[in-house]
């Protein structure tokens, strides 16, 4: 509907005008049309005319008057867009025959996109955090895929830091205490089953070696570091590959250093004038970019800083000559924005070029009290515990639920619960319970055949007619969603509809003896079956056929 509906804005138009943005609403009262547009008051100063008057002239300029069973100028000059049942029911033909080409649009031109996600320090189990920000990483690289993008997804490995060599202190201390040897634990160590796992792990692996007792401290804790961060690196990759979440490439931080690559870097900006000494460090000059202070990428004492090798990978990312770069971070990383985007300004680009989404942390509650510790990590959730209680389409759907940038409650109770307080379970019920009705129409002998569907907008009533209206909308919101890069638009539209068809079902017969209206109502099912299986395909959530 939205693409007809800007060809007719379009024709209508000065042609200065005709790639104007036009703006498509949904009205919240029935009374007000199917869509509407505001388009008239925004052309009202350029063209030098009152918006009414440039209302009349578009409505006046649209030919196939015939798809509309009415048009309205409303208020200063609002235009609301009524269709006719014929057009409605024409165009459910149309998305039937074409199926998931009649619900996409390609936005994407083939523009090649990196999305680079979840990228957890390799020092601990996966948290909700991480498991949130994975569906987001997921979802919006088959979004943007659907819309006609090249998408390439990313892990960038954090392996060169102090947090990696922590884990290996940590897991160096529980191993010389399981060999019995008093040893105190490091400040800020990691805590939790998996570091006694990890310890346990390393003395099994030396046995069969000279003793590693006979190593030297400092000779023991490189290889027990290099052991543990790789041992968690694998354990990781198979909690996101369990999640169905895979990656294109993944980008080690030490490989930065060991190619020269944070040196290139830094050179590269020093070139070009954005590098400068001070107090003995080395600073990047990121005020020039709107960032409110300088930041240091070498310390006095010679050792980089955190942003030097980001800057080395974002470097890497523009080199690799990706139109857009996205980067998934959680909410605590907001400040860390601005100086990446001066580093990408600085390298040449617009801020733009890299665009930040921010993942606020979810809260796990059961029966509505929080639940706080984890036997596993010690100190948080792991995503691993959630999967394995409420499954993994149940957790990535309910990560899905809200705007990544708010804060999220998950109640393990309402996870479970198989009703329509759980959305999941109401979507892919719905799917599965249209699945039925095909099988009792298959068992009654009703064909259903969609080259010979030929029904008019009489054989629906009124709430099918709203059903219709709803399913067509959804190009327009598969649209929306991946200009926004905001998937959780999906989840919403499919929630949406799993909440019109499900009291539609209990209310309305759709194999009956009247063999026309059946075939009318089972065209329609097909067609919420569609739409319901390709918005699920875009969240990574199976559409079962048997619930």
């Amino acid at each position: 509907m939205e693409k007809i509906l800007r060809e007719i804005l379009k024709k209508a138009v000065n042609a200065q005008y005709a790639e104007v943005s036009i703006e498509i609403e949904i009205p919240k009262e029935e009374g007000f049309g199917d869509l509407s547009t505001p388009i008239a008051m925004g052309l009202a100063k350029p063209l030098k005319k009152p918006p009414r008057k440039i209302a009349e002239d578009i409505v006046n300029s649209i030919e196939n008057k015939e798809i509309f069973e009415k048009i309205d100028i409303a208020g200063p000059g609002f235009i609301n867009f009524t269709f006719s049942k014929r057009y409605l029911c024409d165009e459910l033909k149309e998305l039937i025959e074409k199926q998931d080409n009649f619900l996409i649009e390609d936005i994407g031109k083939g523009k090649r996109v990196q999305i680079e996600f979840v990228s957890a320090n390799p020092t601990g189990p996966l948290h909700l955090g991480h498991g949130r920000g994975a569906a987001l990483g997921a979802a919006l690289s088959n979004l943007l895929t659907e819309a006609g993008y090249r998408v390439e997804r990313e892990y960038y490995i954090n392996d060169a830091g102090r947090q990696v060599r922590l884990l290996g202190m940590s897991v160096l201390a529980k191993y010389k205490q399981l060999i019995g040897i008093e040893y105190p634990f490091p400040e800020d160590c990691y805590k939790g089953e998996y570091i006694e796992d990890l310890a346990k792990e390393f003395k099994e692996s030396q046995e069969s070696r000279v003793k590693s007792q006979e190593l030297k401290d400092e000779e023991l804790l490189e290889e027990i570091t290099d052991f543990a961060y790789k041992k968690m690196l694998d354990a990781i990759k198979k909690d996101l590959a369990d999640f169905g979440v895979f990656f294109d490439s993944w980008q080690s931080e030490k490989v930065l250093y060991e190619k020269g690559e944070v040196v290139q870097a830094i050179n590269d900006l020093k070139k070009r004038g954005y590098i400068y000494e001070k107090e003995g460090a080395t600073w990047f000059k990121s005020t020039e970019f709107g960032d409110d202070k300088d930041r240091v990428i070498i310390k006095r004492e010679g050792d980089y800083t955190y942003f030097a090798p980001d800057i080395a990978y974002h470097r890497k990312k523009i080199e690799k000559g990706f139109d857009e770069i996205i980067d998934i971070w959680g909410a605590d990383h907001h400040g860390y924005v601005p100086r990446m985007q001066a580093v990408i300004q600085a390298l040449g680009y617009p801020k733009e070029h890299l665009r930040v989404l921010l993942v606020q942390m979810v809260t796990l509650l059961r029966g509505g009290k929080p639940v706080q510790m984890s036997k596993r990590a010690g100190e948080f959730i792991t995503l691993r515990e959630v999967m394995d209680e409420i499954g993994t389409d149940t957790t990535k759907f309910l990560f899905l639920t809200r705007r990544a940038d708010s804060h999220l409650e998950v109640d393990i109770e309402v996870a479970k619960a198989q009703s329509s307080e759980n959305p999941v379970y109401y979507v892919q019920y719905a799917h599965a319970r249209i699945n039925s009705i095909f099988e009792k129409a298959r068992q009654e002998a009703i064909g259903y055949r969609q080259e010979v569907i030929d029904f008019n907008g009489e054989l629906f009533n009124e709430e099918e007619i709203r059903i219709i209206k709803k399913l067509l909308l959804y190009p327009m919101m598969f649209r929306n969603a991946a200009i926004a890069h905001e998937p959780h638009r999906i989840t919403f539209y499919l929630q949406e509809l799993a909440g019109m068809f499900h009291p539609y079902y209990h209310k309305h017969r759709v194999v009956s003896e009247d063999l026309e209206i059946t075939k009318a109502r089972l065209a329609l099912c097909k067609a919420i079956q569609i739409v319901l299986r390709h918005g699920l395909k875009i969240l990574g959530v199976k559409a079962p056929e048997r619930m």
